[in-house]
């Protein structure tokens, strides 16, 4: 009998195979699938760290770009420029005393444009005056003439006044004739003109209060006399000299630019990063709110779990319980001892759970399992 039963337990398991032993083409099937999906998803990855990546280098250019701005801007403020002005004046030869007047703020410059010429507060200018006279006899016998220089305010009053003595370089007759005889084809041509160039320093000024308005030039005969020099033309230069200390700051000025622009660009990654972290890093955010809610429901079914848990512990209990017992018959069975009643009856098990019946259908013996509801 123990050999019929060993028989028809090994021909069952030749007939039928072993379900959970897959066919070999089923996993080359699952392996390939599983590399394919493996694959993909690390291309995923890949091409979302690339666009995450160019996202990024973007905005910080965007932010580098407005850090720039606004250091050069914040420096561009701090930092003043000297004024530099060279105009063309007429003097008026229609007044006992011929004068001219430069304005500082009004419209100038060859190509017509309007060029701001206040001098900023604190600053100390120069004014110098370029005269083209002819080397006439006149002007020879004129000899000495004095330039009178007032600096104006905006109501009319002199602020400051300077004066400087003027007259032709002296050149004795013999030296002019030599001198015309070396030049004589220049002058012919119209190549050179028998002129002299004179610069007068005639105004030193530190602006304050009240503002400069203009500056007024003012040819004055020597006493006893009233010939006036005559002239071709005449020319104002105006150049102001900084403080130490901003001229200190304006020959470190690109300096300054470059370190207030990488001072703004840290404040605004720092800004970016505590105030407007979704708009930087939106992908992050994302999975970060993503892992948040996968915790959330993890944590919930935690909660539902340890019902769930006793309930597999008692079942899992009384399947090991039957199982002893089964194979206590099987090897009574293969020894050739025939169990009692009371073994058999005691193979009778009570399962409350329905899940138990599959289990025990799968044992392959023809022993009784009943279940009570």
């Amino acid at each position: 009998m123990a050999k019929s039963s060993s028989s028809s337990v090994s021909s069952d398991s030749d007939t039928f195979p072993d379900p959970q032993k897959p066919p070999p083409q089923t996993s080359l099937t699952t392996l390939l699938s599983s590399l394919d999906s493996l694959a993909g998803g690390i291309l995923r990855r890949v091409a979302a760290g690339l666009l995450g990546a160019a996202y990024v280098c973007f905005l910080l250019f965007v932010v580098m770009i407005v850090a720039v701005v606004l250091g050069v801007g914040i420096v561009g403020l701090w930092v003043e420029d000297p004024v530099s002005v060279k105009e063309k004046v007429l003097f008026d030869y229609s007044e006992l005393n011929p004068s001219a007047t430069l304005a500082l703020g009004d419209f100038g410059g060859e190509l017509n444009k309007m060029v701001m010429r206040e001098v900023p507060v604190g600053q100390t200018y120069y004014v110098d005056l370029l005269l083209v006279l002819p080397e006439s006899d006149y002007n020879l016998q004129v000899g000495m003439f004095q330039l009178v220089a007032e600096v104006v305010s905006s109501d009319g009053h002199v602020i400051d006044r300077s004066s400087h003595p003027c007259m032709l370089r002296f050149r004795s007759l013999p030296v002019r004739l030599v001198r015309t005889c070396l030049f004589s084809v220049p002058l012919i041509l119209g190549m050179r003109f028998e002129t002299q160039k004179i610069t007068i320093p005639i105004l030193r000024h530190k602006e304050g209060y009240p503002r400069t308005e203009a500056i007024k030039i003012t040819i004055i005969p020597r006493a006893g006399t009233l010939f006036l020099p005559q002239l071709y033309d005449a020319e104002i230069i105006m150049n102001s000299e900084l403080p130490w200390k901003k001229e200190l700051i304006r020959s470190w000025k690109w300096t300054l630019y470059v370190w207030t622009s990488v001072y703004m660009y840290i404040m605004l990654l720092i800004v970016l990063g505590c105030w407007f972290r979704p708009l930087m890093f939106p992908v992050i955010i994302a999975s970060y709110s993503r892992k948040e809610e996968d915790f959330d429901t993890a944590t919930e079914v935690r909660r539902e779990r340890p019902l769930i848990t006793q309930e597999s512990r008692e079942v899992s209990e009384t399947l090991r319980k039957w199982k002893e017992i089964r194979n206590k018959r099987k090897e009574m069975l293969l020894h050739g001892v025939a169990p009692d009643t009371e073994g058999s009856s005691a193979s009778s098990i009570s399962v409350t759970r329905d899940d138990s019946s599959s289990t025990a259908e799968d044992a392959g013996d023809s022993e009784f399992v009943g279940f009570d509801d």
